[in-house]
């Protein structure tokens, strides 16, 4: 069959048959936005619900992915689907080349590395900066924060979870620049995956995690700068080298086990 001039080749047909996705319709968000910003809406949301598929697991690494199929599961057309899969490239979620299916990239050892002895760094510094600056009603939000994470933790819900933990890091955070808010932002983006691929692997992490983050809150209650950072390293750190333990055992981790020697006094 002849295809119109500018039209985009079919891709084929995924043998990946085995998939459970079914279709998701979307609601409707009201309204009469032009075309191009309804069209930008779609494709978030599109994004959004792929990036829960492939953070979740419902999408394992290796998940062979067409734009088209999971353009029909997913009840869209093909320009946000599209759009859709830049974003997770962009994000590191899935590999895609031209003319070839896009697949869930596997864990790298090298990127979770590279990417917790960044934050590590730079949420030190941010702690550090942000700890002496507190004010009472910032550690009301905090606590608030926590008490909502430990009332979700091992719930069905895990974007409120993650939504209430990435509002308890970035209350301590807040008097650094915007660049490196961006800059943390990014990175706390990045870690999801690998939070959520630590507490499928070691469901202990939960209580852990908790303790860490009650630590962290007494030791900025207290206005202990050096404890503060302390806490925060050791608990990046310890996320970062459970899922490598898990996922790539043979793996030496030397910017996560470096930073953590620099802002954690070198203690796990």
């Amino acid at each position: 069959m002849s295809r119109r001039r500018g039209e985009t080749p079919e891709e084929p047909r995924s043998a990946d048959n085995g998939s459970n996705t079914s279709q998701i319709p979307f609601e409707s968000t009201g309204g009469t936005p032009g075309p191009a910003a309804g069209g930008r809406r779609l494709a978030l949301d599109v994004h959004a619900r792929l990036r829960e598929m492939i953070l979740s697991g419902e999408l394992p690494p290796g998940s062979a992915l067409l734009q088209a199929e999971m353009a029909r599961k997913l009840g869209v057309s093909r320009t946000p689907m599209r759009e859709a899969f830049r974003l997770l490239q962009e994000e590191g979620l899935i590999d895609a080349q031209p003319d070839q299916r896009a697949r869930v990239r596997a864990v790298d050892p090298e990127d979770l590395d590279g990417v917790y002895g960044a934050r590590i760094m730079l949420e030190a510094l941010a702690v550090s900066v942000t700890a002496k600056s507190l004010a009472p009603g910032d550690l009301q939000r905090m606590g608030e924060a926590l008490k909502h994470m430990q009332e979700l933790a091992g719930d069905d819900r895990p974007d409120e979870w993650h939504a209430a933990h990435k509002e308890f890091h970035r209350i301590p955070t807040q008097a650094v620049g915007p660049h490196l808010q961006r800059m943390l932002a990014s990175l706390g983006e990045h870690s999801e995956r690998y939070i959520r691929l630590a507490q499928l692997g070691v469901p202990s992490s939960w209580a852990r995690a908790h303790a860490e983050h009650e630590a962290l809150l007494e030791a900025l209650r207290l206005s202990d700068q050096d404890e503060a950072v302390r806490v925060i390293a050791r608990h990046l750190a310890r996320t970062a080298l459970n899922v490598l333990a898990d996922v790539a055992p043979e793996y030496e981790p030397a910017a996560t086990r470096t930073a953590l020697g620099i802002a954690g006094n070198g203690q796990s």
